[in-house]
């Protein structure tokens, strides 16, 4: 039972120790073209930086003026079987409906 166990940490322990060391094309080997509209061919570093628009920043953009909530015609009333809240006061409740009529001419 600690024999394969053993071998199984021997093979792991093997396999995190690589040789770290900064990037660089294969000997022998150029880094890509440079792009048609670039001014110069990028370096290594350059190509592995990510873009800013790969990463972007969260926006946490503030509410600037409280509104009240439009009128939901699919709000459904709640599980308890109760009544929908009335709309605030002040807003008006839009009667038009989805309906056009019946599907099959009758």
């Amino acid at each position: 039972m600690l024999r394969p166990l053993g071998v199984v940490i021997v093979i792991v322990a093997l396999g995190a120790c690589g040789r770290m060391s900064p990037l660089s094309p294969a000997q022998g080997k150029p880094l890509p073209v440079k792009p048609l509209m670039a001014k110069n061919t990028p370096t290594a570093e350059q190509l592995l930086t990510r873009p800013t628009y790969a990463d972007p920043q969260r926006v946490d953009e503030l509410i600037k003026k409280s509104q009240p909530r439009p009128v939901d015609s699919f709000d459904l009333p709640p599980a308890g079987g109760g009544a929908a809240p009335p709309p605030p006061v002040g807003t008006e409740q839009d009667t038009s409906t989805n309906t056009a009529g019946p599907a099959t001419p009758q």
